[in-house]
């Protein structure tokens, strides 16, 4: 069998090509994976136990559209071969024809297929806790802190899923998103974003440039993060307003230390101290579930990190220029010229080339590994 070869597509970008015995055996991978999914969803015990019918659905889903390309695959295979049948008998210019479509099907088919095959990142699923911080430019950062809060709440409803605030202060604004898949989803918008625009507050008329920064954290359940209780040092206070004056007279504030990390989560916008402590926990989970991945990838995968950066928050991932009315994400070189809409949440394009990128390293890494 020969080995894995490098093909170059339109464009210059490099495109692995498999033996056909591979990719037969990948269809072959499916199939059977996608009739256990189906034979899963349809058994009386899976449907009786909810974490189990959630399990298998959510199986079935992933698997359903790798398995309509395994579908169209062997179709264009049998074309194939009825074609080359055909062309034993007698040359036939329509058999020719059939020929040639088959095979630009197949070749189009298998680096979908493989890229529907990819290994899904296992956050995936899971709601998200995104913060988003004034970074630099005075008070128009805090004013652009304000406009990508709005923008990426207005993309989670526009995607059917749901926004719940959890803190607003002094231009930080902690938030959450629900909903199935919301981190494959939101897990690209973590970064710096960077705006080039005039400040309302400018007489001069001068494009000032500040920058907001996004943390996008898989929300962690208590079996993804085990916190002792002897490790936590909760304090409580009395909320303020702006200037510092009381806006509530109970101790209704929380601050959470985790002791061995030295990460501090404070919430105050709820009246009851209760409240504000299980939404102090829920950020401090995945705060540290987002320390914990850090740690292992540091230590897994390096070699990773090298070829497609380190995706700290302090890269500038995004730029948006009101005067050019264009905005350009760097890491994948996109520019859109529709601002506005990108404003008001229109990101799926932006979303749909960076979900593409990152399988295509991931399979890119798989190939070499």
């Amino acid at each position: 069998m020969r080995g894995r070869g490098r093909a170059w597509a339109p464009g210059g970008a490099a495109r692995l090509v498999y033996p056909r015995t591979v990719l037969e055996q990948l269809v072959s991978q499916i199939e059977a994976r996608f009739a256990e999914a189906q034979k899963e969803i349809s058994d009386p015990d899976v449907f009786a136990d909810r974490k189990r019918a959630a399990a298998a659905g959510r199986a079935f889903h992933q698997l359903e559209p790798a398995a309509r390309l395994a579908e169209a695959w062997r179709r264009a295979v049998d074309d194939e071969a009825g074609a080359l049948e055909m062309l034993a008998e007698n040359e036939d210019p329509e058999a020719r024809e059939l020929l040639a479509t088959a095979r630009a099907e197949i070749d189009r088919l298998e680096e979908e297929i493989r890229l529907a095959m990819v290994q899904r990142d296992p956050n995936d699923d899971k709601n998200v806790i995104v913060e988003v911080r004034a970074g630099a430019g005075g008070d128009e950062a805090g004013l652009w802190a304000s406009d990508i809060f709005r923008m990426l709440s207005k993309y989670a409803e526009a995607r059917g899923l749901q926004v719940e605030t959890l803190q607003v202060a002094d231009g930080a604004y902690t938030f959450a998103i629900k909903g199935d898949g919301a981190y494959s989803i939101f897990k690209f918008e973590g970064g710096t974003h960077r705006v080039q625009r005039v400040p309302a507050t400018e007489s001069q008329g001068r494009i000032h440039t500040s920058t907001a920064t996004v943390a996008v954290l898989p929300e962690a359940e208590d079996v993804d993060v085990q916190i002792e209780p002897g490790d936590l040092q909760i304090d409580v206070y009395r909320s303020s307003g702006p200037g510092g004056q009381s806006v509530n007279t109970t101790d209704s504030a929380v601050r959470i230390t985790h002791k061995p990390s030295g990460v501090v989560v404070s919430m105050q916008d709820e009246k009851s101290q209760l409240q504000n402590r299980e939404r102090a926990m829920r950020v401090l989970r995945a705060r540290l579930y987002e320390q914990a991945l850090a740690e292992q990838q540091e230590e897994l995968a390096a070699d990773r990190r090298s070829q497609v950066g380190s995706g700290t928050r302090a890269e500038k991932i995004r730029t948006y220029n009101y005067g050019e009315r264009r905005v350009t994400d760097h890491r994948i070189k996109l520019t859109a010229h529709n601002l506005d809409d990108v404003l008001e949440g229109a990101l799926d394009e932006f979303t749909a080339a960076l979900q593409a990128d990152e399988k295509r390293r991931a399979l890119e890494l798989q190939a070499t590994a």
